[in-house]
């Protein structure tokens, strides 16, 4: 993404949520900083297939997850969003890439890690000790930002998980991607809130606005890049992006 239009959506984010860029950037210099001591990657050494899976952890997941699994996935590059992991490994499904800011159930986002899945991980105002606790102890990590980038770490756009795993998606080159368990509602699950307590639940305002963002940042995708986007969650409409379900997919 041009970081110029990012840096507008940006700015209209800090000031829609109220904030930090100091601390954004903060946290930033300090990935920037441990990643110096770690296995950490550029985005050109990390191996990618032009059609690509993108979960996130939204209601639709886990039977979006048993319906994929009727096809043939080595033929896809499959990227997790945070907590989807953990879904995914439910299903015995390893994810070849996880896209996370570190608040998702991180004892499987390092097993995964540890069975080789990549990580892109993402810096923010509210994760700084997240960053020195984990971090040191991933292999295969990638750096990212929302602010300014920096030599270890990269800022590709999008804000939430699940949409930076779709602009990471786009910046790797894929020309093809399948969104699961994006639904973009006001419903949340135990997938992207660990101590929720419950499978599903109510979002509370600033998720339900975080999802919003996270809606129009797909759809501007959708209409801007040179990708071809198909959903088979159940939530709600997006612009530009083609609904699709399992029997069609297996026909492409």
């Amino acid at each position: 993404m041009n970081l110029v239009i990012w840096f507008s959506w940006y700015n209209e984010i800090l000031d829609e949520f109220g904030f930090s860029r100091v601390d954004d950037e903060e946290s930033a210099q300090i990935l920037d900083e441990v990643l110096e001591t770690v296995d950490r990657l550029s985005p050109v050494d990390i191996p990618i297939k032009d059609m690509v899976i993108v979960f996130g952890a939204g209601p639709s997941l886990k039977e979006n997850i048993k319906d994929l699994k009727t096809l043939k996935l080595s033929k896809f590059t499959l990227i997790a969003a945070d907590g989807a992991t953990t879904a995914l490994l439910e299903e015995d499904v390893i994810p070849d890439i996880i896209v996370t800011d570190l608040d998702g159930k991180m004892e499987d986002i390092i097993q995964a890690n540890q069975k080789g899945s990549f990580l892109a991980v993402h810096a923010h105002g509210n994760n700084l000790d997240k960053i020195k606790e984990y971090v040191p102890g991933l292999e295969r990590v990638l750096g990212t930002t929302q602010s300014t980038p920096l030599e270890n770490v990269y800022n590709f756009g999008g804000f939430t998980d699940g949409d930076r795993a779709l602009y990471l998606a786009v910046e790797l080159g894929v020309n093809f991607i399948i969104l699961a368990g994006m639904d973009f509602g006001n419903i949340v699950t135990k997938y992207s809130r660990p101590d929720l307590g419950v499978a599903m639940g109510k979002a509370d305002e600033i998720k339900e606005l975080k999802l919003k963002y996270a809606k129009k940042l797909v759809e501007w995708v959708a209409r801007n890049e040179d990708v071809t986007i198909f959903n088979i969650s159940h939530g709600e409409k997006l612009d530009g992006v083609q609904d699709i379900n399992i029997e069609e997919l297996k026909d492409l």
